[in-house]
């Protein structure tokens, strides 16, 4: 099938868009006959699709990547994304079912932000000849399939090699501000939402302060009390944020590597997994953004689009709370980074530690200005 255009080509592979139940009765596959042969294996998948030769489109080169949760194949024109059958606390992988679901989530979630680079939900099927990308067979798996895009495009990489110039921060600023503007507000429970925020500052506390890890306990509890002082002192600030339908379903992953400076912009990998992990305050996800531009060594870029979409968004920004917001994101990003040594065979176990020292030391300069600013509105 080399030669076939791609759109003809997913076109003709239309059964990878229908229900599972109704996909299995196409190919016909009996409910007996898939209980005698055990699945295919997660590397015999990975084998597969790390082939040129697997695809039904031409590709002379594949280049595989693996995530936490994901492996994604760089296969000439396109991007196939394998989700693993993996269960964590926030998400659960571990049936077909579910991989299927989060596929198609993935792919109208992200419409959103990139409705021309995700293409289709594609399955993985295993026939008479072993394993293919559509056509007959019992499908084991499923695959989300994207347009590939330019790495060189992203914001990440601009302010890398400090290549960014306003015009692209004024585009970014435009799509974002529509986004928000127009994203679905959500019902939170004040209640509940001021105590997922206590938990969250708890869980941050207990595995950084872990003493395998050797990070730096006085800072750690200098910011945590901060954050938690700032949280009892100041929450109502949150929750009329919360009472005004501020909670909106965002995308959850704000980073500057998935940001492409093109014309459109296009923003990819929304948090699909997860609704609550979407349910936040823009000006979290915005603090998010920032605080990652400053982490690369991007301060203007950061400063730029704090103001540039406060004023967007037309309902006020306490520096407070964007404080708080940045300041508790970089100490969820420590936590997440140093969390990846409790891993049986972590990857790239030497990365973990000097990352999230960084991150703790973008925390520490947002909480001794939060402190300040407490101070100075005459808290106690």
């Amino acid at each position: 099938m080399r030669g076939v255009p791609a759109p003809m080509l997913f076109a003709r592979l239309a059964a990878g868009d229908l229900p599972l139940s109704v996909a299995h009765a196409l190919d016909g596959r009996s409910a007996g006959t898939a209980a005698q042969r055990p699945a295919p294996s997660l590397a015999a998948k990975v084998a597969f699709l790390r082939r040129a030769d697997s695809y039904p489109f031409a590709v002379e080169d594949v280049v595989a990547r693996e995530t936490h949760m994901s492996w994604v194949f760089l296969a000439g024109e396109r991007v196939i994304k394998l989700k693993k059958p993996v269960r964590f606390p926030y998400l659960d992988f571990s049936t077909l079912a579910r991989r299927e679901a989060a596929c198609r989530a993935e792919l109208a979630l992200n419409r959103r932000l990139a409705p021309d680079v995700y293409e289709t939900v594609l399955p993985l099927v295993r026939g008479s000849g072993g394993l293919a990308i559509g056509g007959k067979g019992e499908i084991v798996d499923w695959l989300v399939s994207m347009r590939r895009l330019d790495e060189s495009r992203t914001l990440e990489h601009a302010l890398l090699t400090r290549r960014l110039c306003v015009a692209q921060l004024d585009d970014l600023v435009a799509t974002l501000t529509a986004f928000y503007n127009r994203a679905e507000p959500l019902f939170v429970s004040p209640a509940a939402h001021l105590r997922d925020w206590r938990r969250s500052l708890a869980y941050n506390r207990s595995v950084l302060l872990e003493p395998r890890f050797r990070l730096p306990a006085g800072l750690i509890r200098r910011i945590d009390l901060t954050l938690t002082q700032f949280l009892g002192r100041k929450g109502s600030l949150i929750l009329n944020r919360v009472r005004s339908r501020h909670i909106v379903n965002g995308h959850g992953d704000l980073r500057p590597e998935h940001i492409f400076l093109t014309n459109p912009i296009r923003i990819i990998d929304c948090l699909e997994f997860n609704a609550r992990l979407r349910a936040v305050d823009p000006f979290d996800e915005i603090a998010f953004l920032c605080l990652e531009c400053e982490r690369l060594g991007g301060g203007f870029a950061s400063d730029y689009l704090r103001h540039s979409i406060a004023r967007g968004l037309r309902d006020g920004l306490s520096e407070g709370l964007f404080l708080f917001y940045r300041c508790h994101r970089a100490t969820l990003r420590a936590r997440l980074a140093i969390a990846h040594l409790l891993e049986d065979s972590p990857r790239t176990p030497e990365k973990w530690a000097p990352l999230a020292r960084a991150y703790l030391s973008l925390a520490a300069r947002d909480a001794a200005k939060l402190r300040h600013l407490i101070r100075r509105r005459g808290d106690p």
